[in-house]
C-alpha cells in the first residue's frame, strides 16, 4: 500500500510529505526534528516542524491510530481541553521495501510543557497543589461529557500557565473511551488509575531528587481523590432549599460560576408540601469566564486568565463617562463597545510594549494577567496604584528576563 496521509485538520498537508516517512521516527535527522521537552510515552514520539507548524508524531498500530483521532476530534467538539489532531499516516515502508508503523499527528501545543519538564529544579508543594488541581479539573471535565480516559496520570497530561495557575490538556487519549455517561464505578475506576500513577510519578521524581522533601507521593497522590471528589459533588449534586429561600438558587448558580461552569440545564422541584424547592444542575458546562470574555471581545484565552482580564475590564468600565450599567433609558455604551475599547486602549498597548523576543511564547493573555499581578505587587509595596506604564517598565527590567521559555529547546537525551 503507498504512502497515505488522512489529514483532516492540517492547514497545509502537503508540508507532511516532507517528513521522513521511509525512515523509523528514532533515525529522524535533526534537520526536521524540533528539540522540544517530551513526556514519557509507551511509544515513540518526536516532535518535528511541518512548515510553519510544530507537530508531535507518534509510530502506533493503524487501528490505534485511526482510534486515538477519532476520540481526539470528539474531544474537540464537546470542547475538552486536549491536543488537536492532525492526520494519520499509513503505508509507510523503507527505501528497500520493510514496512514500518503507522503515525498519529497532532498539534504541539504552544507554551505546554509535560511535568516532568517544569522541575528541572525541586517541584514545591504548592506547584504539586496547583498540578493537582488542574487534572482533577480535566477529570470531571472528562467524565461530565462521558469521557472514561483509563489512564489518567501526569505523564499523560500538558500543562499551561493559566494566570495563577495551571491548565491541564489531555495529550494521549489512546486508552479512553466515549459512551452517553459514565457509571459511577467507571469514574471511581479512573481515580484509582489516578491516585496510583500519580504515586508512582511522584515516588520518580523523589528518587531523582526533584521532589521537595515536604512533599509525600502517597498523601498527595491521595489528594487528587478529594480533589475531584469535592469538585464532582459541587457541579452535580441536588440541593433542597426552603421555598421562602429560593435566592439561594442564584447563589448556587453563582458558586458554580465562580468555579468556572455554567449550568447549561436545571431540574427545580417544588415539594408535596409546598415548603422546600429541590435544585439539581443537570448539565454544566465549563468556561464561564472564557465565553463572557470571548462574547465581550472576541479574545480566546484560558479560563483563570479571562477571569483576570474580566476583572481589569470590569475595573477600567467604570472609569468611562459614558459606562451606565443597567441603564434603562439605554444611553450608555453596550458592554461590548466598552469591551473592545479597553483592548484597543488599554490590553493591546500594553502587550505590545514587551518585546517579541522576550515576551517568546507566552500568549498575550497571560502577558497581560503578569502585568496586572506586578502592578498589583508594586502598588502594595508603594501604598499606591503606580500605573500600568510603571508596571510595564518595571516588569521587562526586572522579572521577564528570569522567566523560562517553556517552548526553549532542550538536547536530546543520551
Amino acid at each position: 500500500m503507498p504512502l497515505q496521509i488522512r489529514a483532516f485538520d492540517a492547514d497545509h498537508p502537503s508540508d507532511l510529505l516532507d517528513l521522513e516517512w521511509h525512515l523509523p521516527l528514532e533515525e529522524w535527522s535533526d534537520e526536521n526534528l524540533v528539540a522540544l521537552p517530551r513526556g514519557i510515552s509507551r511509544h515513540v514520539v518526536r516532535f518535528a516542524r511541518a512548515g510553519d507548524e510544530v507537530v508531535a508524531v507518534k509510530e502506533v498500530s493503524e487501528w490505534a491510530a485511526v482510534r486515538e483521532y477519532g476520540l481526539l476530534r470528539d474531544l474537540d467538539r464537546l470542547s475538552i481541553p486536549a491536543v488537536d489532531p492532525i492526520a494519520v499516516v499509513t503505508g509507510r515502508v523503507t527505501d528497500d521495501g520493510r514496512p514500518l508503523e503507522p503515525a498519529l499527528i497532532t498539534r504541539h501545543l504552544n507554551g505546554s510543557l509535560p511535568y516532568r519538564s517544569m522541575f528541572e529544579t525541586t517541584m514545591r508543594p504548592g506547584t504539586v497543589n496547583r498540578l493537582l488541581d488542574a487534572l482533577a479539573v480535566l477529570l470531571v471535565r472528562l467524565h461530565l461529557v462521558g469521557f472514561a480516559w483509563g489512564d489518567c496520570s501526569l505523564s499523560n497530561t500538558l500543562f499551561r500557565r493559566d494566570a495563577g495557575a495551571y491548565a491541564a490538556y489531555l495529550v494521549d487519549a489512546e486508552t479512553g473511551q466515549i459512551q452517553p455517561e459514565l457509571t459511577a464505578g467507571q469514574r471511581d475506576y479512573d481515580i484509582e488509575l489516578a491516585r496510583v500513577n500519580i504515586a508512582g510519578e511522584l515516588m520518580d521524581l523523589e528518587a531523582g531528587g526533584s521532589l521537595h522533601p515536604s512533599v509525600d507521593p502517597v498523601t498527595f497522590a491521595e489528594a487528587i481523590c478529594s480533589r475531584y471528589n469535592d469538585l464532582w459533588d459541587e457541579l452535580t449534586r441536588e440541593s433542597v432549599y426552603p421555598a421562602d429561600k429560593r435566592h439561594y438558587i442564584d447563589r448556587r448558580i453563582r458558586r458554580l460560576n465562580d468555579l468556572g461552569f455554567d449550568v447549561a440545564e436545571m431540574q427545580i422541584q417544588r415539594s408535596p408540601s409546598g415548603d422546600t424547592v429541590t435544585f439539581l444542575p443537570k448539565v454544566v458546562d465549563a468556561g464561564h469566564h472564557q465565553r463572557q470574555l470571548l462574547r465581550l471581545t472576541g479574545m480566546d484565552t484560558e479560563e483563570n486568565q479571562a477571569r483576570s482580564l474580566l476583572n481589569d475590564l470590569d475595573s477600567w468600565m467604570t472609569t468611562q463617562d459614558d459606562y451606565a450599567p443597567g441603564d434603562p433609558m439605554g444611553l450608555g455604551a453596550r458592554p461590548e463597545v466598552l469591551a473592545h475599547r479597553w483592548v484597543r486602549q488599554v490590553f493591546r498597548p500594553a502587550v505590545r510594549l514587551i518585546p517579541a523576543e522576550l515576551r517568546r511564547s507566552m500568549e498575550p493573555a497571560q502577558v497581560y494577567h503578569e502585568l496586572l499581578e506586578h502592578r498589583w505587587y508594586l502598588s502594595e509595596a508603594a501604598g499606591h496604584d503606580v500605573g500600568l506604564d510603571e508596571a510595564v517598565a518595571d516588569y521587562l527590567s526586572d522579572v521577564l528576563p528570569h522567566i523560562p521559555d517553556p517552548n526553549a529547546l532542550v538536547p536530546e537525551p543520551e
